[in-house]
């Protein structure tokens, strides 16, 4: 994942040369779809070595610019399924919903590059838990921060490659047997490789 990025990046800086850039102003609107890697941390203080696997998902965007370097991103998806393990063994499944929501300062280059920068909130909802047959259980609402970093490459007026990589913490407390026995944290880092649309 990470030299397919560095290829696709590499590409676009030679192409967005050629590519008529529009500034970007208060008001313009970016669509962005993306296909994002998420790499967990997988951590957790129950004892039971708990774990997801990673996977590549469909992603959103939508990022609002309040003047040419500020502006705010809503990122969403589907509720994504997972495998969970305790150890090598598959103990279940979740389904998880992560909208995030980053404040971002893009930096202007001559050339029509826009790198940019963001630091907001994650709220991830957990659903459809599967674990141990019923014997376990996961704490339903997650908060954390988020922090990302990236940059989009004019490809043509108002078409954009987007690469960019984000860290957001995600946690959720484990249940068995009506008690508290520890805490998983997915806290992913996910980096993605997309389109934008520049409105």
């Amino acid at each position: 994942m990470k030299k397919t990025t560095l290829a696709i990046a590499s590409l676009a800086l030679l192409a967005s040369g050629a590519a008529v850039a529009q500034d970007f102003t208060a008001g313009s609107l970016l669509v962005r779809a993306r296909a994002v890697h998420l790499d967990s941390a997988n951590k957790d203080s129950t004892g039971l070595d708990l774990s997801i696997n990673n996977k590549t998902l469909p992603e959103v965007d939508f990022t609002y610019f309040f003047s040419p370097n500020l502006a705010a991103e809503l990122v969403l998806t589907v509720p994504q399924k997972q495998r969970v393990y305790a150890g090598a063994t598959q103990i279940g499944t979740l389904k998880h919903l992560p909208p995030t929501l980053t404040l971002q300062y893009h930096f202007n280059h001559a050339s029509g590059i826009k790198p940019y920068v963001g630091a907001g909130v994650n709220y991830t909802r957990f659903s459809s838990v599967e674990l141990l047959g019923g014997a376990a259980d996961l704490k339903r609402n997650s908060y954390g921060l988020a922090f990302q970093a990236g940059v989009d490459f004019p490809l043509s007026k108002n078409l954009y490659l987007n690469v960019d990589v984000k860290k957001v913490y995600i946690k959720t407390d484990v249940i068995a047997g009506g008690s508290n026995i520890g805490t998983f944290k997915v806290d992913p880092v996910l980096v993605g490789v997309g389109l934008g649309w520049r409105f």
